[in-house]
C-alpha cells in the first residue's frame, strides 16, 4: 500500500500524506482512479478520463460467446484503436452514446447491443458508474473540459496511475515491466499487431501467463 502511494505521488518520505494524497484521500474510490482523475483536471481532459475511469471500474462490457469470437471481433473491430486501447473504449462510450440517444425503447436498445455482443447490462452499469463519478466530481468543484482533449493529455494524465504498469519490449517480443515482471499484451488488444515499443497498462492479468489488459503505446522521450 505504501509503494502504491509512493508512486501516485500521495505520500512523502516520512509516510505522510502529500496534497495529492490529501486529494485522494477526499475522494471514495481506487486510488489508482482518482489519481488519473486529479491529473486530467490539469491536463483538461475530464471529460473523457470520466468516460476510462468509469471503464475500468466495471468487468469488460464486450461480450463475445466462443462460438462467435470471429463474428464478435469483426463487430467490435469499430471500436478498436492500433495505438490505444483506452482511445477504442472511448469509441465504443461514442457509439453507446449515440444510441441511447437514438434508441425508442430500452427493448431495442438491448437488442442493438446484443446484436453487437455487447452486454447491454455492463454498458449500463458503465453509464451509471460514469454519473456517479461526474456527480462526485462535480461536488468537489471540479469540473470537466468544454472541447475535445488530445492523444497526448488523454495518456499523460492516465500514466500518473499507471505507472506501475509500464513494459519495454524485449529480444523476445514480451514486456519487461516494474519489480522484475514479463508480460504480454492481451489478445484482445489493438495494440497486438503494431506491438510498439513501450506500452502502458490499466492492469495486469495473469491466466497461463501474464498479460497486460487495455494498453496504449507510449513515448517516454
Amino acid at each position: 500500500a505504501y509503494q502504491l502511494l509512493a508512486e501516485l505521488r500521495a505520500r512523502d518520505d516520512k509516510r505522510g500524506l502529500t496534497g495529492i494524497g490529501r486529494q485522494l484521500a477526499r475522494l471514495p474510490i481506487d486510488p489508482r482512479i482518482g489519481r488519473m482523475l486529479l491529473a486530467a483536471s490539469r491536463e483538461s481532459c475530464l471529460r473523457e478520463m470520466l468516460v476510462l475511469a468509469a471503464a475500468l471500474s466495471i468487468q469488460d462490457p464486450r461480450d463475445p460467446p466462443l462460438d462467435k469470437a470471429q463474428a464478435a471481433d469483426e463487430h467490435h473491430a469499430q471500436f478498436r484503436d492500433e495505438r490505444s486501447d483506452f482511445a477504442g473504449l472511448l469509441a465504443l462510450w461514442r457509439f453507446y452514446d449515440d444510441a441511447v440517444r437514438h434508441r425508442k425503447s430500452n427493448r431495442k436498445l438491448a437488442e442493438a447491443l446484443r446484436s453487437r455482443f455487447l452486454s447491454p447490462l455492463r454498458m449500463r452499469e458503465w453509464r451509471e458508474v460514469h454519473g456517479q463519478l461526474h456527480v462526485l466530481l462535480s461536488e468537489s468543484g471540479v469540473h470537466a473540459n468544454d472541447t475535445e482533449a488530445s492523444y497526448e493529455q488523454i495518456h499523460r494524465a492516465l500514466l500518473t496511475g499507471l505507472l506501475g504498469n509500464i513494459g519495454t519490449k524485449n529480444e523476445n517480443g514480451e514486456y519487461d515491466g516494474a519489480r522484475g515482471i514479463r508480460f504480454a499484451l492481451h489478445p484482445a488488444s489493438g495494440l497486438r499487431k503494431r506491438a510498439p515499443k513501450w506500452v502502458m497498462a490499466a492492469e495486469l492479468v495473469e491466466t497461463a501467463r501474464l498479460f497486460a489488459r487495455v494498453a496504449a503505446h507510449i513515448d517516454p522521450l
